[in-house]
Parts: C-alpha cells; sequence; structure tokens
C-alpha cells in the first residue's frame, strides 16, 4: 500500500474544502453563482491557493463530477457481487443506482452542466479522460452482467443487437428518470407519486420484453432488492434512514 504523505494529505484536504464551498455555490447559485473570489474568501485562501489547485471554475465543476462518479463506480461494484444469476445481480446494480440518486441527487444537475461544450472545453484533458473512465467504468460493469446473461443462456438478444445496446436503453431510463426526480417537484402533480420505485417497475418491464428470464411475471425482484439492499449496502441503508430518504420497497 503507498503510503500518503503528510503533504499530500493536506493537499487533498484543502482540495475537498473547495470542492465543497463550490459545490454549495453551485447549488444554491448555479454555475454563474460559482466565483474563485468567494471561494477563497469562505475558506479564508489566497486567490493563488484556489488557482493551485484548479485554473479555472469549469475544471472545479468537472471535479466535482468526478468525484460523485467514483461512489456510484464503488456502489455498482458492490451490487454486481451480489450472489445470483445475472439478472439478479443486475437488480443489485438497479438498487446500487436508486442509493446513488437519493444520497447525491446534485450529481444530475451537475452532469447536465458538464455536458454544456462551453464548460467540457475549458476543463483540462486530463479531467475530461477522468471523468470519460467513470462513466466507462459504470456501463461496463453493467455490460459485463448483460453478456453473463447471454452465456448463462437466460437472454438472447435479438440479431444485431449487442449487450452495450441494452446497457444503453438502460442508461437512457435510469439517468433521466433520475435526472427528473432530482430536479422536478411538481412530479406528484403529474401523478407520479413514486418516482424511484416506477424506475425499477419500468426497467424490470424493459428486461422482461428482452426474455431475460427469471421474468419479473414468475419471480419476485422486490424480495431481491431486499436482499442486496441487506446484505451489499447496510452502510448506505442506516445514511437513508437518517436522511429519512427509505429506499422503494
Amino acid at each position: 500500500m503507498t503510503k500518503v504523505t503528510r503533504k499530500k494529505r493536506e493537499i487533498q484536504q484543502r482540495e475537498e474544502k473547495i470542492l465543497s464551498v463550490a459545490q454549495s455555490l453551485i447549488l444554491s447559485e448555479g454555475y454563474h453563482g460559482l466565483n474563485m473570489d468567494r471561494i477563497a474568501e469562505s475558506l479564508e485562501y489566497s486567490k493563488g491557493t484556489i488557482y493551485n489547485h484548479f485554473p479555472n471554475k469549469e475544471e472545479i465543476i468537472l471535479a466535482l463530477g468526478i468525484r460523485t462518479m467514483e461512489s456510484r463506480i464503488e456502489l455498482f461494484r458492490r451490487g454486481s457481487e451480489f450472489p445470483g444469476l445475472s439478472r439478479e445481480r443486475l437488480q443489485g446494480i438497479g438498487v446500487a443506482s436508486e442509493i446513488f440518486a437519493r444520497l447525491y441527487p446534485h450529481h444530475f444537475f451537475l452532469e447536465q452542466m458538464i455536458r454544456i461544450s462551453s464548460i467540457w472545453e475549458k476543463a483540462s484533458e486530463r479531467r475530461r479522460q477522468q471523468f470519460q473512465s467513470c462513466e466507462m467504468q459504470c456501463m461496463a460493469s453493467v455490460a459485463k452482467i448483460v453478456s453473463a446473461g447471454v452465456a448463462e443462456n437466460n437472454l438472447k438478444l435479438p440479431e444485431g443487437f449487442t449487450p452495450q445496446d441494452l446497457v444503453y436503453g438502460l442508461w437512457s431510463l435510469v439517468s433521466g428518470a433520475y435526472s427528473l426526480a432530482a430536479s422536478n417537484p411538481n412530479l406528484a402533480q403529474l401523478g407520479i407519486n413514486e418516482p424511484y420505485s416506477r424506475v425499477r417497475l419500468l426497467a424490470n418491464h424493459l428486461l422482461d420484453g428482452f426474455q431475460w428470464r427469471p421474468l419479473s411475471t414468475d419471480y419476485d425482484y422486490s424480495i431481491v432488492a431486499e436482499k442486496v439492499l441487506h446484505t451489499q449496502f447496510l452502510p448506505e441503508l442506516s445514511r437513508l434512514e437518517q436522511l429519512q430518504f427509505p429506499l422503494s420497497r
């Protein structure tokens, strides 16, 4: 194990403080509210200290996105390690996705911001590659389970359809739904009272359409989700209960 020097620890701690203040500014005031002078003033650092860590505010935005993406990678890893058939393991990633959406709702706001070309292009190539690597790791973990479903002969993809195509469909469904849940306070007025449980239901219907066995009509995946929650994510379950954000059952 590589030993982290005191100097490196101090640098990491300073960077975390900068990111925490920056996140508060972005969430309360948006992109234009993020200001290097205000970060420096809040932390009682010199402006030069802030620039030593981040050359511009676009770099900070990507760093915030990477920070939460790394948390998502870890959640996906643990969810995918749930013992069982491929579709049960995919349910594990589904639970991980919901946990992530509830604990880090601000990430979806950041993601939309990051994809604005004027922000993306001003960030460094290193930061952009880090973000893309995190995204690819998440998608690869799902694609691996889809491929396992094919290998088990529990899933037969249509001709010309790849595991990545199915991953893209799931990604679009889940990411879009969670972005709406995090940003739209009017969902209940539209008749959507439990957006998170709806996501899981819709994903199961999608997988049933691909005839990924066991089908949800023959198998109670809510029981699988409960097992996943209590075997893979007990620390997060405790945090969610403290926040009064119970997971969908």
